[in-house]
């Protein structure tokens, strides 16, 4: 398995989210809320993020948490379902809670045989 995150693995267009918002499969845990649709055509896991400034103010501290979540993703990819996730920071994590945050991701992403 390739560990790549070109853009056929990413959500790229306003459509794209849009179909796996309009579905409202949702789960959430404390840092992490992640939305995901039914499987998609493609045979592979794709991945949005949503990153608000009311998360974090600062785009430092904003972008750390997506390269968190892209991180984990590309890692464990080759386990994750065909399905179309999009996934929402709720509250600002930093680096003390790096493996919490990457225990929830696998929580809410992975299926449970696989945990």
């Amino acid at each position: 398995m390739a560990y790549r995150f070109g853009k056929a693995y990413r959500l790229l267009t306003t459509e794209e989210f849009s179909s796996v918002f309009a579905l409202r499969k949702q789960r959430s845990r404390s840092f992490l809320a992640v939305l995901q649709s039914e499987n998609n055509t493609l045979g592979h896991a794709r991945l949005g993020l949503v990153v608000g400034k009311k998360a974090a103010k600062r785009a430092n501290k904003r972008n750390y948490m997506k390269r968190v979540i892209r991180e984990w993703f590309r890692l464990h990819q080759s386990a994750l379902p065909a399905k179309d996730f999009v996934v929402r920071v709720r509250v600002m994590f930093e680096r003390e809670q790096y493996h919490e945050v990457c225990k929830q991701l696998a929580e809410l992403m992975l299926p449970r045989e696989c945990k």
